[in-house]
């Protein structure tokens, strides 16, 4: 019966120009071609479309039949694979490109992985012959179809192992793969547009928007790429991974970006070079995508990919202030796979710089600021444990490159802005080590030690409630500060007083010393009570089930502790304030001693 009605509708319209054709040809043509090939009448079909009597009928009316045509091929069944692919081979010949660029971008869109993959490996290469055939015309089509793609792409796995790469059990390195192939016509079709304009003497004699609308499309498309799914992707080097389809694919998008004109340096150092305007439609920052040059310089600095193309000009001071901008931008997202690629771009960007060099002057420039924020947020808030400590290893290789001035400016910074106890105990621990570098013999300097120092000094030797301080939340704060003031009156004699801190102890007395003595005593005096309390609940004035503690945490009531669990917080919670006061004591009777020589 379609055959039939096929077979009608092509004898019938073989008469008629094709403007004649009427909706109901069309409807007609396609509803009965698609349930031929469904029904397994390709053959026929076959015949029909090859007549050379039809070819204008092929020409308007063909590309209807893609939608079950691309099925069959897809689904590799041999007795119908033959007809309906000499049918597909003959609509990409005959068809008008535009209508063939429609029905095939419609057969990409697929859900299933699997689908995802065979579509693109399908379909990419009659894409690109469709739409070379539309000559100058083709800029916005070659986006769209870009755009198409990668979107599709976007859906499909990530590998995450090595095994997963070479495997490629997700098919993302053959779509990769397939997609460098179907875009390099169009890279050298703009890089000879580019290489003719450049040998023209006048703007006149240069070609037109067309070809700087291809190279926008181009550019777009790497844009979009570094950051799907390059961003997303952890690239294995050449000793882990001989032969890498991904790193072969982010290969191929800087020497897309290079060969359209657009100088990998210049992007990577975007925030401090002023960039020529470049002609197009498209406004600077929709143009080069903030996170996009971070990706870009991730690849080029961690990876080192295009590194010939870099001059040696550049100092590793220039290239760290480049890329704190781009570090900034990673540190500050919360997708575990940004921030990992923040820490290793700053951590590659700090060990090409010797220790000490840098100077003080950069902690005026926001990022050297807003960075260090970032990384407390990583160290503190962050669920992966190795990204916790690699924030951490990434914050001291960063202190040890500030010169001595920058040091003390630093640690001064984070003191008032951390809010963390944990990062001012590690800070309060970076300036211990500081102090005892200055006091050693032939280290001397102005900043940690004498009147320099003592500002320091009275920021960690505080505490930020006074008596009322919760010594618990503030534990590592206290016991570094502790621990600090006590290295001091033993390392440095009160006859020397070469940090200050003898001239500075009455007033560390009132500030620090006896607000905390006043703070473990009435905290002992609280946690006592509450273990009382809650040994005798235990003891049975209460029955077990139902002594239960309370506990809230950010105004979230989490699940209650039972009186066994309690009794031991509470017993750790005392230990605790015995800790800090043997420390005190300490404290007093090396001052005591020495104050009395």
């Amino acid at each position: 019966m379609s055959l039939e009605q096929l077979s009608d509708v092509v004898q019938r319209c073989q008469a008629l120009s094709d403007d004649s054709y009427t909706t109901e040809d069309h409807d007609v043509f396609s509803i009965s071609g698609r349930t031929c090939i469904e029904e397994g009448n390709s053959a026929q079909v076959l015949s029909i479309v090859l007549d050379e009597k039809n070819q204008d009928i092929v020409r308007c009316m063909g590309w209807n039949l893609l939608p079950p045509l691309i099925q069959v091929l897809l689904k590799k069944r041999h007795e119908k694979l033959s007809p309906c692919l000499a049918i597909f081979k003959h609509l990409l010949q005959t068809c008008r490109p535009k209508e063939l660029l429609i029905g095939l971008l419609e057969q990409l869109e697929q859900d299933d992985p699997d689908a995802i993959a065979e579509s693109l490996h399908l379909l990419l290469n009659p894409l690109q012959k469709v739409l070379l055939c539309l000559g100058g015309r083709k800029a916005s089509s070659l986006g769209m179809t870009l755009s198409s793609v990668l979107d599709q792409m976007a859906k499909l796995p990530l590998p995450h192992t090595k095994e997963q790469e070479e495997d490629d059990v997700f098919s993302l390195c053959r779509c990769c793969t397939d997609l460098t192939d179907f875009v390099k016509p169009f890279v050298h079709e703009a890089t000879r547009h580019l290489h003719e304009n450049t040998k023209k003497k006048t703007v006149a004699e240069q070609g037109g928007d067309k070809e700087d609308e291809l190279r926008t499309e181009l550019l777009k498309f790497c844009m979009k790429t570094l950051s799907h799914p390059l961003l997303e992707l952890e690239l294995r080097d050449q000793d882990t991974l001989a032969v890498s389809p991904l790193r072969n694919f982010a290969t191929e998008i800087l020497n897309t970006l290079s060969a359209i004109g657009e100088s990998v340096p210049s992007l990577v150092f975007q925030p401090l070079l002023k960039r020529k305007q470049v002609p197009g439609f498209l406004e600077e920052e929709v143009r080069y995508p903030k996170e996009s040059l971070a990706s870009l310089a991730h690849l080029v600095f961690v990876h080192h990919l295009a590194a010939d193309t870099f001059p040696s000009v550049f100092s590793s001071v220039f290239c760290l202030r480049c890329n704190m901008e781009h570090i900034c931008l990673l540190l500050s997202r919360t997708e575990e796979s940004r921030i990992q690629k923040g820490l290793e771009l700053y951590e590659k960007s700090l060990v090409r710089l010797e220790n000490g060099s840098l100077s003080a002057d950069l902690l005026e420039i926001k990022t050297f600021l807003t960075v260090p924020q970032n990384l407390v947020k990583v160290m503190t808030m962050c669920p992966r444990l190795d990204l916790r400590t690699r924030g951490l290893k990434v914050l001291q290789l960063s202190i040890d490159k500030f010169d001595t001035e920058a040091k003390y400016n630093f640690f001064q910074y984070m003191l008032n802005t951390s809010h963390h106890s944990g990062v001012e105990g590690y800070v309060i621990k970076n300036i211990k080590n500081q102090i005892e570098i200055a006091l050693q013999p032939g280290n001397s300097n102005v900043w940690f030690e004498g009147s320099q120092l003592l500002p320091l000094l009275r920021k960690v030797l505080s505490l930020p409630d006074g008596p009322e301080t919760d010594l618990l939340q503030y534990l590592d704060r206290v016991m570094e500060s502790l621990n600090l003031l006590r290295y001091l009156v033993i390392r440095d004699k009160a006859t020397e007083n070469r940090t200050g801190i003898w001239t500075e102890l009455y007033k560390i007395e009132d500030t620090f010393l006896k607000p905390l003595r006043v703070g473990v005593n009435m905290s002992r005096a609280h946690y006592e009570r509450e273990l009382h309390n809650t040994v005798r609940t235990k003891r049975g004035k209460v029955k077990a089930e139902e002594s239960v503690l309370s506990v809230s945490v950010g105004n979230e009531k989490l699940p209650n502790a039972t009186s066994e669990s309690q009794i031991q917080a509470l017993h750790s919670a005392l230990h605790t304030f015995d800790m800090i006061e043997s420390v005190l004591v300490r404290i007093e009777e090396l001052t005591e001693v020495k104050e009395h020589l």
